[in-house]
């Protein structure tokens, strides 16, 4: 059986603070693969006009930092559907691909979006598809196991709480990167040197 980390995101675009994150799930839940979903049109925003950058331009932001890692995978499922995604139509995509390997999934995400989860779609479904690893960030609240009692059953519930993935504080967001670029300021050894050389050929975030 295959354990394949669920990683979403508008990665708008991805920093190391996304990679890094992506490394220590790989590590600490004994992943064999992680798959990076650039959202398109998400339920959370209003729309893939919310995006800084396109769909296209984020996809292929990804496919230059993810260059010769063969443990991260790129999926298009989001950015080519035209409604709007929701994770649990996600993983139950995964597993139809994935059906013949009957595969473990794995949802990686921020303590920030853990703690908004009880709120999502289908959120006892989305538990039973995938096991959500929590991951700090900084300046945000440590992930709240509590929100999901009631929700998914206890056994579930320890399940994820002891699947929780210790991060190393690094302050680094897509905000603060597009801001600086906006600027005229380096984000050197913030994102992939290929990623930054990709956003200066094609434009990226200047206004």
């Amino acid at each position: 059986m295959l354990r394949y980390g669920i990683y979403g995101g508008a990665f708008d675009p991805i920093h190391l603070g996304h990679l890094l994150l992506a490394e220590n799930c790989l590590q600490q839940a004994n992943l064999d693969r992680i798959i990076f979903v650039p959202t398109g049109s998400s339920p959370h925003s209003s729309g893939k006009e919310d995006y800084h950058a396109s769909a296209e331009d984020r996809y292929n932001m990804l496919e230059a930092a993810l260059l010769g890692y063969d443990e991260f995978l790129i999926s298009r499922f989001e950015i080519d559907r035209p409604e709007k995604s929701y994770t649990v139509e996600t993983l139950k995509y995964f597993h139809r691909i994935f059906a013949l390997t009957e595969p473990a999934l794995f949802l990686i995400l921020g303590a920030d979006m853990f703690n908004n989860l009880p709120n999502w779609r289908e959120v006892r479904e989305i538990c039973e598809l995938a096991l959500p690893l929590a991951a700090e960030r900084p300046d945000m609240p440590l992930p709240y196991f509590a929100a999901l009692s009631g929700i998914v059953p206890p056994e579930r519930l320890d399940e994820i709480r002891q699947a929780a993935v210790q991060m190393p504080q690094i302050g680094i967001s897509s905000t603060q990167i597009r801001q600086r670029i906006q600027a005229g300021g380096s984000v050197r050894f913030q994102i992939p040197h290929s990623v930054e050389a990709y956003i200066a050929a094609h434009g990226i975030y200047v206004k």
